[in-house]
C-alpha cells in the first residue's frame, strides 16, 4: 500500500483556458476537441472582447479568434497585450487568413492554429506549449529588467558615494552609507569630501527628502554640482547657491526639499566653517570628549530665500574626529517607550566607543551597528555617516 503511494503522482491542477469565439461551431469543435483528447484544461468561453475582458484576470492562455464582432483582425491581440500581457495567447484563424496567424506571432502571440486543421492532441499541445513559453518569457523579462535596474543602481552608487579627493596624509576619511529598510539598494542621501588646491578641505552630507531612484537622481545631481563648484574654487555661498538651483530645476514636484551640512577646514586643520541647511549638527570628538557643534540653521535647500546662507566659525583643535551624518542615523527608535534616538542619544554613543578607544572605522561601526540594535532592525530612514580624523 506504501508503495503504491509513493509512486503516485498528483494530477496537475487544470489550465484555465478562455476560448473567445463568436461562431458556435467552431466553438463546439474546439470543445470537442479537448474532451476527446483528455487535456487538463478548465474552458471558458466568451463570444466578444468586451466579454473577455472580465475573465482574463484569472486565465493562463486565450485562445483567440481574429474574426470576432468588436474586432479587426489584430485588435484583439494587441488589446491582450496591453492590458494582460502575462497571458498566453493563440490565435485561432481561418485558411484564407493564415497570414494574420504568422503576423500575430509576430506581434508577440505564442502560436497559431488554422481551423479545420487541428486535431485534439495537437490543440493540447499548443495550449501546453503556449503557456510555459509565456511562463519562460516573463522570467526572462524579470531579468532584464534586475539586470536593468542593477546597471541603473550602480550608475547612481557611482554618483552617490562618490571616492573623496583628499591629498592630506595626515586627514583620514571614514563612510558608510546604508538605505532605509533595505528597499533599495540606494536612497537619496548623498556625501562628498574635496581638497582644492588652497589646502582647505570641504565636506558635505545631504539629505533629499523621500526614497527611491528619483530621490537617488536628484542626490546625484546635487553632489555633482556641489563638488564641480567646489573644484572651481568657488565662495561657499555661491556653491550652495548654485546647488540650490540645480535642486530647485531639477526636483519632480514642488514640495521637494534637501538638508545639508557642508563644512570647510581650514587648511591648519584647526578651524573651518561650518553651514547647516536644515540639517543635524555634526559632532566633535575630542579624546573621550563629544559635542555639538553649534551654526544657525536657515531652511532647508528648495525652501525660501536661495541667496543667503549663514554660516559660523568652528574651532576643532589639534587632535579631533567631526562626525557628519544624516537624520536616518539619529530617529531609530529606543527602549519600550520607542522613543526616537535623537541627537542626545548619538553623543552618548559616540562617547562610548571613544572612551573604549575605538576610531575612524571601528568608531562608525560601533554606532551604527548600536543604533540597529536599539531599533530592533535595519533603519526605516536612509544613512549618510563621513567621519574626518585630523592627528
Amino acid at each position: 500500500m506504501v508503495g503504491a503511494l509513493s509512486g503516485a503522482r498528483e494530477r496537475p491542477a487544470p489550465t484555465r483556458v478562455l476560448l473567445i469565439e463568436d461562431d458556435d461551431g467552431d466553438a463546439f469543435l474546439v470543445e470537442e476537441l479537448l474532451l476527446e483528447s483528455g487535456a487538463a484544461v478548465d474552458l471558458q468561453r466568451v463570444r466578444t472582447l468586451t466579454e473577455a475582458k472580465a475573465a482574463v484576470p484569472d486565465t493562463a492562455c486565450v485562445l483567440l479568434d481574429l474574426g470576432l464582432p468588436d474586432t479587426h483582425e489584430l485588435d484583439g491581440l494587441r488589446w491582450l497585450q496591453e492590458h494582460v500581457p502575462s497571458i498566453a495567447v493563440v490565435v485561432l484563424t481561418g485558411l484564407s487568413d493564415e497570414y494574420l496567424g504568422e503576423e500575430a506571432v509576430r506581434l508577440g502571440a505564442q502560436d497559431y492554429l488554422v481551423k479545420g486543421q487541428v486535431d485534439g492532441h495537437l490543440l493540447d499541445r499548443v495550449i501546453r506549449y503556449a503557456v510555459e513559453r509565456e511562463r519562460s518569457d516573463s522570467l526572462q523579462r524579470q531579468l532584464r529588467d534586475a539586470q536593468i535596474y542593477a546597471e541603473e543602481n550602480g550608475r547612481l552608487e557611482r554618483g552617490l558615494l562618490p571616492t573623496p579627493i583628499v591629498d592630506d596624509q595626515g586627514l583620514r576619511v571614514t563612510t558608510r552609507y546604508s538605505p532605509g529598510g533595505q528597499r533599495l539598494l540606494l536612497g537619496g542621501d548623498f556625501y562628498d569630501v574635496v581638497q582644492t588646491a588652497d589646502g582647505y578641505v570641504h565636506a558635505v552630507v545631504g539629505d533629499v527628502c523621500g526614497h527611491g531612484p528619483d530621490e537617488a537622481a536628484l542626490g546625484v545631481s546635487m553632489r555633482v554640482a556641489w563638488r564641480t563648484m567646489v573644484l572651481s574654487a568657488r565662495p561657499s555661498t555661491e556653491v550652495l547657491s548654485v546647488v540650490n538651483q540645480v535642486f530647485t530645476h531639477e526636483r519632480y514636484q514642488a514640495n521637494l526639499f534637501t538638508t545639508l551640512c557642508m563644512l570647510s577646514i581650514d587648511p591648519d586643520r584647526t578651524s573651518g566653517t561650518l553651514h547647516l541647511v536644515g540639517h543635524p549638527p555634526p559632532l566633535l570628538i575630542t579624546g573621550s570628549d563629544v559635542r555639538e557643534l553649534k551654526a544657525p540653521v536657515r531652511t532647508p535647500v528648495g525652501v525660501g530665500d536661495g541667496r543667503r546662507w549663514p554660516s559660523c566659525e568652528v574651532e576643532l583643535g589639534e587632535k579631533w574626529t567631526v562626525l557628519m551624518y544624516t537624520d536616518g542615523l539619529i530617529e531609530g527608535r529606543v527602549g519600550d517607550e520607542r522613543r526616537r534616538l535623537d541627537v542626545d542619544g548619538l553623543i552618548e554613543l559616540v562617547h562610548a566607543g571613544s572612551v573604549d578607544g575605538l576610531r575612524d572605522e571601528g568608531l562608525l561601526d560601533h554606532v551604527i551597528n548600536t543604533v540597529r540594535e536599539l531599533n530592533g532592525g535595519d533603519l526605516d530612514d536612509d544613512m549618510a555617516v563621513v567621519a574626518l580624523s585630523n592627528g
